[in-house]
């Protein structure tokens, strides 16, 4: 008995199957910006007193600019605003330095 008949062919993935498409699919996924807007440094006693309505001191002002990281490396600074409209109150960063990324992260 021919298994012929039955046989069928795949042409080769349209996305993802050349290095192009492999690097349009990789644009495509998610990744996480951590927006550092200041580091405490806390005793152990302090940070055991913390409670509701404690206030912990940042190492920076509010008017300097936040440091967005992928991992632990630095891809951009900003200053911090407050959306309007629809989104009013949401938090977001205006960008004011970007890293050169066409080399990859």
């Amino acid at each position: 008995m021919s298994r012929t008949d039955d046989t069928e062919t795949h042409a080769p993935p349209q996305n993802g199957g050349s290095a192009a498409g492999g690097r349009t699919a990789l644009v495509q996924v998610p990744i996480e910006i951590v927006i550092a807007v200041g580091r405490a440094r806390p005793t152990v006693r302090e940070l055991l007193q913390l409670t509701r309505d404690s206030v912990l001191p940042l190492d920076r002002r509010v008017d300097e600019p936040v440091e967005l990281y992928v991992g632990d490396r630095i891809i951009a600074r900003g200053t911090l605003e407050e959306l309007e409209g629809d989104q009013a109150g949401q938090m977001a960063v205006r960008l004011t330095e970007v890293v050169d990324m066409s080399h990859g992260l």
